[in-house]
């Protein structure tokens, strides 16, 4: 299987490239291609890429090669991890109408490259922000089966983890998902929650346990009070020792603020939860992940069929994903759920898509 990573000598890119040699998920008959920008400095750090990967992986590294061009991207599953980045200084501004500006030429003149070059089998795996606005980009060119941003995942990974932490297990033992928007206006869905090992009863006592009487409904203004509180704490050590006093929903949203706004960036956190979704579309079998996704009616929020890109659970394989795999959900986060849908439609509306 081919794999091609877009932005490849970006920091998430770079991860991703290592991390999919290092973890085996790419054998020595299958193909990586590194693209960059003709003329740009991606274009020249793109060869030099290449060599240091081959140094480094000789041994099992698979055939690598360099695109620099859109038109020139082939592959199976490709990565698109290019475009503007949002600032890592904290208490800089995040201009999400600029980033989208920018970026949204990026992901149309991929896009449509591929549209018109590929070989209209691959699956689109989004990484660039905003997710949201990148799905909707390659689904229309596409196919929205073939597109998924992986934020949703991500979210995911990291309830997972805040919760395997708080009860001190592992976080394979831990399941449940994240829907919603990536980042701050994540929803933790608290009713998939599952813990390996212990019947209904024992999990519900322990969820109750780790939510307190706290509802979706004030989930927003404690993330708010939360960066707050950090921002006052006067330095990122101190900020990152208060952040293990908060519920596992609110760390999983503070702890990668804060990591990203250190300096520090998240890159490699981003890096697995991306070579997750790649092996798992590589893998032949459908499993179920999180992701951005564009809806067409798959769900009901609100009363209606939902139209527009949002991240639910789904069925992925090798042909991207098949069915959204959404149980009964508990009031507060049918009510959350549908919020942020309708701020992801407005958002895509005002950057010049979405559902009108």
């Amino acid at each position: 299987m081919d794999v091609a990573i877009i932005g490849a000598t970006g920091d998430v890119g770079r991860a991703v490239c290592a991390a999919l040699i290092e973890r085996g998920e790419l054998g020595p008959s299958s193909r990586l291609q590194l693209v960059g920008r003709a003329g740009g400095s991606s274009g020249d750090a793109i060869h030099g890429m290449r060599v240091d990967l081959i140094d480094a992986h000789d041994e099992h590294a698979p055939h690598i090669d360099v695109a620099t061009s859109p038109e020139d991207v082939v592959a199976d599953v490709i990565v698109m991890t290019a475009g503007r980045t949002v600032p890592t200084g904290a208490g800089q501004v995040v201009d999400r109408d600029r980033l989208a500006a920018d970026n949204r030429v990026v992901f149309e003149q991929y896009g449509d490259a591929l549209a018109a070059h590929g070989s209209g089998h691959e699956v689109v795996i989004v990484v660039s922000n905003p997710v949201e606005l990148a799905v909707e980009v390659f689904a229309n060119r596409l196919g929205r089966h073939r597109v998924i941003g992986m934020g949703a995942w991500l979210d995911t990974l990291r309830f997972r983890r805040e919760i395997a932490a708080t009860l001190g297990i592992r976080r394979h033992r831990v399941g449940g998902f994240v829907a919603g928007q990536h980042g701050d206006r994540m929803v933790p869905l608290w009713s998939t929650v599952r813990l390996r090992g212990l019947d209904p009863d024992e999990r519900a006592d322990i969820v109750a346990r780790l939510r307190g009487d706290r509802t979706l409904a004030s989930f927003a203004s404690e993330v708010a009070a939360a960066k707050q509180r950090t921002a006052e704490l006067g330095g990122v050590e101190a900020a990152f020792a208060a952040i293990d006093a908060y519920p596992p929903d609110i760390q999983a949203v503070i702890r990668p603020y804060l990591t990203h706004t250190s300096g520090a960036k998240t890159a490699h956190g981003t890096a697995s939860a991306t070579v997750d979704l790649v092996r798992t579309v590589l893998d032949g079998r459908d499993i179920v992940v999180a992701g951005q996704v564009l809806l067409d009616g798959e769900i009901d929020l609100g009363g209606v069929p939902w139209r527009g890109v949002l991240g639910v659970p789904v069925a992925v394989g090798p042909d991207g994903w098949s069915r959204v795999m959404l149980d009964e959900l508990a009031a507060d986060e049918r009510r959350a759920l549908w919020e942020v849908g309708q701020a992801i439609n407005e958002s895509l509306v005002s950057w010049g898509g979405g559902v009108r």
